[in-house]
């Protein structure tokens, strides 16, 4: 079997075999097959597509290159959740903690943030001492003891998928939707998990701006799922503007906190509620939805999650006296409230460009190696729909540099669409998409 057959096989629109996928895989994991191949390869894929089976065959060629975390000596059933990331999405310092206080152990491996998407890590490291650099021992022994682990994803676990997926940033590929579908299912098969919540983004800040692209990526993601015999559920969840009023790493983890003991943004909490009740459902806690949100708000209204979250924190390294007095983590030197120009209804708060003035701040990164501020940021107070006077406060920024502030305002300010007519709400979710085994 040689490379150039499989290339172009795929780019006449043919359908490879498993046997073909997997050679094509391994081969790139071993340094066999060259980038100017797999390039030739992922852009036949972007043109022609891939079948659902042969997007399953690609996600478990990619597991099978590396490592594979069996938890199941730890953990019955292992349930995990993946966002494709989005402005102000902290949901996940506020769901595992949730779901671990209800008695279904998580342990996750996230990523770091790039672009106007804030990673996990990088806001779990605006506290002093918190560690993201977890052998696999130690994951399963915290996994067993504490019952809640988030750690960075050791080098070990899907390196052919590590190695295509940084290749595609560079070939004009990124788009491809089996390449993001099996990339995404291939993490997760890997790290151990056997039930899977997706948070599927849709809109102006998200990786899929249509709903018709976002149904297309949740529906495939759930089908590999059923393909692998996992249980899997998707959630296509609105991004048009900020989740929660937070975004910038300690400003969403002070608002993650506020959550955790009852309170924070409305919008956040009913969005973590609802991720949160989906995988106490699949781990088979209880068997309705509704019955399931119930007792995840009891979670964070009896202070379990909030106790499992500093749990985490303790046993990760961090200094648990950041959870219980939040206002110790790094703020901005320059706080400025800026205030609504006009009267009216909020018709617009472009989510994207709040996150890119949040990353212009310094809050995010444009290449991996770059440093990140974990103080500055925006706070948000308004969601579309909302009736506003002129002078009202609209948002805040935090920011390190005086220069800084004033671009930011300009910028966030016109993020902000305000106009004479009611405005309906945004809906949190459009849809959900599952398979027969969930």
């Amino acid at each position: 079997m040689r490379a150039v057959d499989v290339i172009t096989k795929k780019r006449d629109g043919g359908e490879l075999s498993r046997e073909e996928i997997e050679f094509f895989v391994s081969g790139y994991a071993r340094d066999e097959i060259p980038d100017y191949q797999a390039s030739a390869w992922a852009m036949a894929v972007l043109l022609k597509g891939m079948s659902p089976r042969e997007s399953t065959d690609l996600t478990l060629a990619m597991v099978a290159s590396g490592e594979q975390l069996d938890l199941t000596s730890v953990v019955p059933l292992a349930v995990d959740k993946h966002s494709t990331g989005g402005v102000g999405d902290k949901t996940t310092l506020v769901v595992e903690p949730i779901v671990a206080a209800c008695g279904v152990p998580v342990g996750k491996m996230s990523g770091r943030g790039l672009g106007f998407s804030g990673g996990t890590l990088d806001k779990m490291e605006s506290i002093p001492g918190f560690r993201v650099d977890l052998s696999t021992k130690q994951f399963m022994r915290q996994l067993r003891e504490v019952g809640l682990v988030l750690s960075g994803q050791t080098a070990d676990l899907t390196p052919a998928d590590g190695k295509l997926y940084a290749l595609r940033d560079v070939s004009g590929t990124v788009p491809s939707v089996p390449l993001i579908a099996s990339s995404v299912m291939s993490k997760k098969i890997a790290a151990g998990a056997q039930a899977i919540v997706l948070d599927v983004k849709v809109g102006v800040g998200a990786f899929m701006k249509t709903l018709e692209q976002a149904k297309e990526l949740a529906g495939l993601m759930v089908e590999i799922g059923d393909r692998a015999e996992l249980r899997v559920v998707a959630l296509i969840a609105d991004m048009n503007q900020p989740l929660g009023n937070a975004v910038g790493n300690s400003l969403e983890v002070r608002e993650a906190i506020d959550t955790l003991r009852g309170e924070g943004p409305p919008d956040f909490k009913e969005h973590c509620l609802e991720v949160a009740g989906h995988m106490l459902r699949l781990a088979g806690k209880v068997e309705d939805l509704s019955a399931a949100k119930e007792r995840a708000a009891a979670a964070l209204a009896d202070g379990s999650a909030l106790a499992k979250f500093r749990d985490l924190v303790e046993a990760q390294g961090g200094d648990p006296s950041y959870v219980d007095e939040p206002e110790q983590l790094p703020g901005a030197e320059y706080i400025k409230i800026v205030v609504a120009p006009t009267s009216g209804y909020v018709a617009g708060i472009h989510a994207a460009e709040i996150g890119h003035t949040a990353a212009g701040l310094g809050g995010g990164r444009s290449l991996k190696g770059d440093a990140i501020d974990h103080a500055v940021g925006l706070v948000v107070y308004h969601k579309v729909g909302d009736e506003i006077a002129a002078g009202d406060e609209l948002f805040a920024v935090h920011a390190n540099r005086q220069d800084d502030l004033t671009l930011a305002e300009v910028r966030a300010l016109a993020a902000h669409l305000i106009g004479p007519e009611p405005v309906e709400p945004l809906p949190l979710f459009y849809k959900t998409i599952e398979n027969d085994r969930s």
